[in-house]
């Protein structure tokens, strides 16, 4: 059955993950200390002990994420035979690309851990704290089209855009405050419910140029090479495998949408894809490919006994 694997992004931190693959395989325990030994930090006992608002703060959410990824994937192939390159294609929601590249062999771990730490701080530095706003608008009505409309309405007093086309139901708006506030109202009025998010920044906007011009910097010096699967990209919802390419669409997706519905719906499309299978923590992304490509199948890979029955059914 051809699969891919998908990698989750911000929201999907919780205090203990990763523990349990740790206790199971030393490989999954050498991940995580190598992630620690590239920042200088401590950060595999925030991620078991907490506290919650420590772990998710954007610069140690984003490289906490991506280790429990990579210890998914390191223990499919170490524990279970299941390399990453058997996959058809790999794909990763916002942070979740660099979790999908250092998978794929693209780019190491060390370097990803610290991409992801300062990505992390320079997102944070990018808009002072309450500047920014992110709204999610959901509800049967709600498509990529309403959003627009909303934040068309939004960017008359700010900026204002949608960052994150999730699925049918659920795209997310990002901008000033006061133009997310005015979006809001206009997409209650287009009858979307829309739910404010706890952010610390907004996320997948122009507003985050600064943060992209700092990832451009250190995406140049960045080692990257052709993944051992090819990537879809949260830009262009298409494959790449070029290193140069990948290091240009890492900076642009600072700023730009993720078509995460429209990577999903290419996928079991084009790609042929029949079965996603999300490689760390939470189940977000496989429950959105779910709604997207109804007739494949989706999996979450979090415990030692779904990483054993994925490779089982293989």
């Amino acid at each position: 059955m051809t699969f891919a694997l998908i990698f989750p992004g911000q929201g999907s931190q919780a205090v203990g993950m990763g523990g349990d693959l740790a206790d199971a395989f030393p490989v999954a325990k050498h991940v995580f200390q190598e992630v620690d030994d590239a920042l200088g930090q401590k950060l595999f006992k925030l991620m078991r002990e907490g506290p919650l608002e420590d772990l998710t703060l954007t610069e140690n959410a984003q490289p906490a994420l991506m280790a429990v990824s990579l210890a998914v994937t390191r223990v499919l192939e170490k524990e279970f035979g299941v390399a990453v390159a058997k996959a058809a294609f790999v794909a990763g929601h916002s942070l979740g690309e660099y979790s999908a590249l250092a998978a794929a062999g693209a780019i190491s771990l060390a370097d990803t851990a610290r991409l992801l730490k300062l990505r992390g701080q320079a997102m944070q530095r990018a808009v002072p704290v309450g500047k920014g706003a992110m709204a999610s608008l959901i509800g049967p009505k709600t498509d990529v089209a309403l959003a627009e409309e909303a934040a068309k309405a939004g960017s008359e007093v700010g900026v204002c855009v949608v960052a994150n086309d999730n699925n049918a139901g659920n795209v997310v708006i990002s901008g000033d405050k006061a133009a997310v506030d005015k979006a809001i109202e206009k997409a209650k009025e287009l009858g979307a419910r829309a739910i404010p998010l706890n952010v610390s920044a907004p996320f997948h906007c122009p507003l985050m140029q600064p943060a992209a011009d700092e990832m451009a910097l250190a995406l140049a010096s960045a080692a990257i090479i052709q993944p051992s699967a090819p990537l879809v990209a949260n830009v262009t919802a298409r494959p790449v495998h070029d290193p140069e390419t990948i290091r240009r669409l890492l900076v642009e997706q600072v700023t730009g949408r993720v078509r995460w519905r429209e990577s999903i719906e290419w996928l079991a499309g084009e790609g042929g894809v029949a079965r996603f299978a999300e490689a760390g923590a939470g189940k977000v992304l496989s429950g959105m490919a779910k709604r997207i490509a109804p007739d494949t199948d989706a999996v979450a890979l979090n415990s030692p006994a779904d990483l054993e029955a994925f490779a089982k059914s293989l």
